[in-house]
Order: C-alpha cells, then structure tokens, then sequence
C-alpha cells in the first residue's frame, strides 16, 4: 500500500474574534495526497483555502485535528526543526513569487536550501531545471530584470529544487498569461506524475481543468467536483 505523502484529519482553525467566540474557518477537515496526486483546490474568497494551504505546509499550527507529510507531524517540531523539516518536504509556490528582489536567479533558487542539510548536488539540479524552462540565460539576473512569467517559472524551480515531494501551490498562475500558465500547470502534473503530490488553490477553470482531481472547499469544508 502506497503511503500518503499528505494526511490531514479532523483538521480545524479557529481565529479569535473580537466578540471573544472564536470563528471557524476549517471545519473537521479530512484530505489525503499520495504520489501522483495533483488536485485542485476551488471555492469562494474566504471560504479557508489559503488557511488550509499554510496548515498543510507547516506554516500555519492548526487548532484541532493532524497534519502529517511524509508520516512525520511537523507541528511536534522546534520551530527550528520544523523549518528545516518544510525546506527538505515541502515546495511552496505564490501568486506573488516571493523572490528576493537584490539576489540573481540562481542564488533565490538557492534560497530552498538554506535551512535543509547540506545538498551538495543543488545547484547542479537548479541550473538543470532553469534550462528546461528556458531561463538558462537568466541565471545572473536579479527578479527586476524578468518578465512576470520569468518570475514565476523562477518561484517554480526554487520549489522544486530543494528535492521535496510535495508543491502548495496558491493561485500560481493568477499573474501569468495563457502561455506561461501553460508551463507551470505542465511542469506541476509532471511533477505528479514522477511521483510528487500536488495541491494547488486556483480560481481559474482552466488550470483548475489541468488537475487530475478537483475538490470544492465551502464553509471549510471539502466537497468532491
């Protein structure tokens, strides 16, 4: 039997209110990623997408329920070890890039590495997967000098890079046009389909539609497509 890569159960987050009655916003919330995995995350602004994105990556410490990946429970970590627990497991890509704005192309892909051990074999890897995305002549450029679709196929190796097998993806081709999302959206079922997990939160039909499972999220719950 395969074991999952991902296993969340019962899981909830509560936020406080001013009220003092605290608001749900995940509700006993049951999810299972194994390798090959790639869903599709839909539902309303609000609705918890993102909450359950940061709980499932280990950012974000839920108020009930599990979150295991790779059967190993991040949250019963140090905030040290839990760090580096995310930067060898989990690979996270934003709408947004989040790249360091004064550092080149191959040194934020380096970036994934920083609080894993040592991988001596990472930059090799990076350049590999830059020239497989066309961006082998961009390694010495700072985010300032690439094109909003350089940007995020750069966000997309460092998440791939640092060897993790699982990708958070949220709204990652919300800033791209039809030719660039077309990339990511292949170079993720790729990844899925070598035996990686995907989980990726979209408004989008059409990369939605790319997903080999979709799943509905209302009142933070799940919801079959």
């Amino acid at each position: 039997m395969t074991e999952n890569i991902l296993q969340i159960s019962s899981l909830e987050k509560h936020y406080p209110a001013r009220s003092g009655k605290d608001v749900p916003v995940l509700r006993e919330l049951d999810l299972s990623l194994s390798p090959g995995d790639f869903v599709a995350l839909r539902g309303p602004s609000g609705c918890g997408k993102t909450t359950l994105l940061l709980c499932a990556g280990a950012l974000l410490r839920p108020t009930a329920g599990s979150v295991l990946i790779d059967a190993s429970n991040p949250y019963a970590l140090s905030a040290a070890a839990r760090s580096a627990f995310r930067a060898a497991h989990v690979g996270f890509v934003f709408q947004n890039f989040h790249l360091v704005p004064y550092l080149s192309v191959l040194d934020n892909i380096m970036l994934c590495g920083l609080a894993a051990a040592p991988q001596p074999t990472l930059p090799t890897r990076a350049i590999d997967m830059l020239d497989k995305l066309g961006l082998s002549h961009r390694l010495h450029h700072r985010p300032a000098e690439l094109s909003t679709g350089e940007q995020q196929r750069v966000a997309l190796v460092r998440a791939l890079a640092g060897g993790a097998n699982l990708i958070l993806a949220d709204e990652p081709t919300g800033n791209l046009d039809a030719a660039n999302s077309r990339i990511l959206l292949d170079t993720l079922a790729n990844f899925a389909s070598e035996g990686g997990a995907v989980l990726m939160v979209t408004h989008e039909p059409s990369a939605s539609d790319r997903a080999f499972t979709r799943l509905d999220m209302r009142d933070g719950c799940l919801h079959s497509c």
